[in-house]
């Protein structure tokens, strides 16, 4: 099912731990609704490039599976986590924070892939958090 012209439920709910259920409630299901229209306009400031969905919204038992928080983002549908092709997460990471996007965290994780989330209801503000995530733990992007 479409969500967006470019983003698609099924893209979004992927999941490589397959023996899980990984459907969301309604609720889950309008947040990625937000979400899949917020990386259309993440797409548009990458200047149209793809943008690869590695992980989106993640059951508790899939969230289990990989090791998350249950306070995850993922877990409601408003988070992501994703590849641009050719260009590294450093760029991605500058490039959302200089466009003026309402995120409300823009994660650099381990130099490998992009951690993007909205609001975790329409009616808060962002809270436009950069951070880095690596080995040697978390602290602000810079």
């Amino acid at each position: 099912m479409n969500l967006t012209d470019h983003f698609t439920l099924e893209e979004l709910t992927h999941t490589d731990h397959s023996q899980f259920e990984n459907i969301p409630n309604e609720a889950e299901l309008e947040n990625l609704r937000r979400l899949a229209a917020f990386l259309e306009e993440v797409k548009t400031v990458l200047g149209g490039r793809p943008v690869m969905v590695n992980s989106g919204f993640r059951s508790k038992q899939v969230n289990d599976a990989v090791g998350s928080k249950d306070s995850s983002q993922h877990r409601l549908g408003v988070a992501v986590d994703i590849r641009v092709p050719g260009l590294k997460p450093d760029e991605v990471v500058k490039t959302i924070i200089a466009s003026g996007l309402a995120f409300d965290q823009v994660i650099r994780e381990f130099d490998r892939w992009t951690h993007i989330s909205i609001p975790n209801e329409p009616s808060r503000a962002p809270r436009k958090q950069a951070l880095i995530i690596d080995k040697s733990g978390t602290r602000a992007f810079s």
